[in-house]
């Protein structure tokens, strides 16, 4: 575990963290990775982390959003997104759209763009997959004790190998 990822879930559990995160992470990682180019995303730094754009569910505009993910082992096109929006009670617009348009998703990892499908992950296979979430980032567990709804997953594959 690199240096100061327990001091980062700590203080990533807290109240404070679901209130102010919410505004400054997904600014300072857009800016950040427009002005790479895509190659860097500054959360990615604790967690990796990609760029996800699908079109809004009611507007149809296209929306970009800076997320963690948990890359899937044994494929480099797989990922779990997990909504956990910092512990805040509403689940966050991305995921609405994500069961909007499922297969209008872009993700943009490591600077690569691509196009994928969404899966609402739910019964035992979520439950699976929540087990692995828990233990990849802890402060997941706080954020569910936060809320009463029932945090959305995702899983994202490659749509048949098409990369740009």
């Amino acid at each position: 575990m690199a240096p100061g990822v327990r001091l980062v879930q700590k203080v990533s559990s807290t109240r404070a963290f679901a209130k102010v995160a919410p505004h400054v992470v997904p600014v300072m990682d857009r800016a950040v990775h427009r002005l790479t180019r895509g190659k860097v995303l500054l959360s990615a730094r604790m967690l990796p982390g990609l760029i996800l754009t699908v079109p809004g569910a009611r507007s149809g505009q296209l929306r970009t959003t800076p997320l963690a993910c948990m890359p899937e082992k044994g494929t480099e096109q797989s990922w779990i997104l997990v909504g956990s929006n910092f512990g805040r009670s509403g689940h966050p617009a991305w995921t609405a759209n994500l069961m909007a348009g499922p297969d209008r998703a872009v993700v943009n990892w490591q600077g690569r763009d691509v196009p994928v499908h969404a899966t609402l992950l739910e019964g035992e296979e979520r439950e699976e997959v929540w087990r692995a979430a828990l233990k990849f980032w802890p402060p997941y567990a706080t954020y569910q004790a936060r809320v009463e709804r029932e945090i959305r997953l995702f899983r994202l594959r490659g749509r048949d190998g098409a990369t740009s």
